[in-house]
């Protein structure tokens, strides 16, 4: 497993980390024994960067890495959120960044998590309410206590990162970074690499759709949480899963999977740039993996710039009120 550095004095991270949210909640089918054999299978393997958040499962996922990751902590990179709060039966309260809430959030998810320190500590989304520099503020606090080593923000707007960034050092910046969203390649990329920080790219794997194995909406359950992404609904769907195929026939030439290119295309786009594709079952994470070394050329990243444009997807990617909530 290579390393990436995350931002110009982060820590060093497996080029590849691994999401934990969907091992404890919005996607269905896997078990937490699998979860567990994945979770010890990428330690094994070198993926030393694993990103969870206090939102997952309401705490759950917090739990089940903790429980995993104790007695294995050395050499390992963890990361975690705050910011949407949730009531105990998971019911959505809103966005918060006040600094009580983010010194109270920091100190139960060191206790789920069973760590002393969190190495990299993000606000989840940005608090509309809150200034910025009162919630990096206390999150920098958090750093000279020695509770947190590194800052983080998510979807945070590129004027926020400035403002962010002037209070306390931000390593990362995690946001949705795929083929078919390319959003942060306006003004945040920039602004990322003109001040040093890196890009964890979230669902790099379009939720899955990118892999090829999503054929029907229907091999959704009916709870799945991606059935109300306007991607992945009505005519949206048809059109985005031919462009999946046209992804599929280019992998074939490169000996790929379409998961293994479209990793491998993100991985390419800069050594500051860390994507974290989520799976709870070791098979897919093992096919994951080998995009590290998978060489796209020139040649190679010109065919996929022509098949897959930017904007050529149908759909936004959350729904009208999730949208609301993104380049704050």
């Amino acid at each position: 497993m290579q390393s990436r550095q995350l931002g110009r004095k982060g820590p060093m991270v497996s080029a590849l980390g691994l999401g934990c949210m969907g091992m404890s909640e919005f996607y269905t089918g896997g078990t937490e024994l699998e979860s567990v054999a994945t979770l010890e299978y990428a330690i094994d393997h070198g993926i030393t960067f694993f990103d969870t958040a206090d939102m997952y499962g309401v705490g759950a996922n917090e739990q089940l890495l903790g429980r995993v990751i104790r007695g294995r902590r050395d050499g390992l990179i963890i990361a975690t959120k705050f910011g949407f709060a949730r009531g105990p039966k998971g019911e959505y309260r809103g966005v918060n960044g006040k600094p009580e809430y983010v010194r109270q959030c920091c100190e139960a998810s060191l206790k789920r998590l069973g760590i002393e320190t969190i190495d990299l500590y993000y606000q989840h989304r940005v608090d509309p309410a809150t200034p910025i520099e009162e919630t990096v503020g206390a999150m920098a606090e958090l750093v000279r206590a020695g509770k947190v080593r590194h800052l983080g923000l998510s979807e945070a707007s590129a004027a926020t990162i400035r403002r962010a960034h002037a209070v306390h050092p931000i390593a990362a910046l995690q946001s949705e970074y795929s083929l078919w969203s390319r959003e942060p390649e306006t003004s945040v990329l920039p602004t990322l690499r003109e001040l040093g920080i890196a890009l964890v790219a979230y669902s790099p794997l379009g939720r899955g759709f990118l892999s090829g194995q999503i054929r029907s909406i229907d091999d959704l359950a009916a709870d799945d949480y991606r059935r109300s992404s306007p991607r992945f609904q009505g005519a949206n769907f048809q059109k985005n899963l031919d462009l999946v195929d046209l992804l599929q026939r280019l992998a074939k030439a490169k000996g790929a999977t379409a998961a293994e290119l479209a990793l491998a295309w993100v991985l390419s786009q800069g050594p500051d740039i860390v994507p974290i594709p989520g799976t709870k079952r070791r098979s897919y994470l093992a096919e994951n993996m080998r995009s590290v070394n998978l060489s796209l050329s020139a040649d190679d990243l010109k065919v996929i710039a022509e098949a897959m444009p930017v904007g050529v997807v149908a759909g936004d990617r959350y729904p009208a009120t999730t949208m609301r909530t993104v380049n704050l």
